[in-house]
């Protein structure tokens, strides 16, 4: 358990001390291509999951219309 917390508390001040030297608003075409294919994974992912809430709303509705039709 020392061992954990000894390498973690290495990692943090390790990450720390590299974050004070980045320079801010420097960012390359290489993070923009990441961000780039990132929103292309979310967008991908939200058209199917429209396309399944509109059909449950549609089968939702079908079925609430032949119930009133039923009766």
């Amino acid at each position: 358990m020392k061992t954990l917390a000894t390498v973690i508390g290495t990692i943090a001040t390790a990450t720390a001390f590299a974050a004070a030297n980045a320079p801010a608003g420097n960012d390359g075409i290489f993070v923009w291509i990441f961000l780039g294919f990132f929103a292309m994974v979310i967008v991908g992912q939200l058209i199917p999951a429209v396309m399944l809430i509109i059909g449950l709303i549609k089968g939702a509705r079908a079925k609430a219309e032949a119930k009133a039709e039923a009766e």
